[in-house]
């Protein structure tokens, strides 16, 4: 005989007791329960209230993903850059992105769109501490990319994704300050670009975040 499988029910039921007199809290959610992928400390929360309090702690480096062919995996990229609170996500290319991946993250993160690579170039110009530039780190198994493994990535920085077959687009790569690889040991020419993505912000994170 086989066993039902057990339903597990995310997040928590309605609010139990008297209600909190806290303007962060979202009546609906205190009335009919939280059941939203956030952590503890925010169950409740109005997206708004989320949103102002990890913008007191934002990290310093940006994600910017090149959007020309509807690519699934910008919105894991996107999720992931919420993982890691980054100061912002920039779509490169076309303004409609596809957001499955991302399962309302992006709710939760500061969005904007470039028409192209040398937009968001100009942009990142005077985008950094004191309207200074900001470096544009490109992540890509090209000819002529530097391993990121002991690579010394700026605490102040955009990180930049390309498409998932294609990878960074010529002139993606031009913007670039420097070009990344992660170094592989299979048999494959690449590796998903969601899991790249996390790669290179986990690197960041590892270096600046700690």
């Amino acid at each position: 005989m086989t066993e039902e499988p057990v339903e597990t029910q995310v997040g928590v039921g309605p609010w139990s007791g008297p209600l909190p007199d806290d303007p962060r809290y979202d009546p609906e959610l205190l009335a009919d329960g939280d059941r939203r992928n956030v952590a503890d400390q925010y169950r409740y929360w109005s997206v708004e209230a989320i949103v102002a309090d990890l913008d007191t702690r934002r990290h310093p480096f940006h994600v910017a993903i090149e959007n020309w062919a509807h690519d699934l995996n910008i919105g894991s990229v996107v999720r992931t850059a919420n993982a890691f609170n980054a100061a912002g996500v920039h779509i490169v290319g076309r303004r409609r992105w596809n957001r499955r991946g991302a399962m309302v993250t992006d709710r939760y993160l500061h969005v904007s769109h470039h028409p192209d690579a040398a937009a968001l170039a100009g942009w990142a110009a005077s985008a950094g501490p004191a309207g200074g530039r900001l470096p544009v780190v490109g992540i890509d198994n090209v000819p002529g990319s530097v391993p990121i493994e002991g690579y010394r990535l700026p605490p102040e920085c955009v990180l930049l994704f390309g498409q998932e077959s294609t990878g960074l687009t010529s002139e993606a790569q031009a913007a670039c300050d420097v070009v990344l690889h992660i170094t592989q040991y299979g048999s494959t020419r690449s590796i998903n670009a969601g899991a790249a993505a996390a790669i290179a912000m986990h690197a960041w994170a590892v270096r600046h975040a700690g």
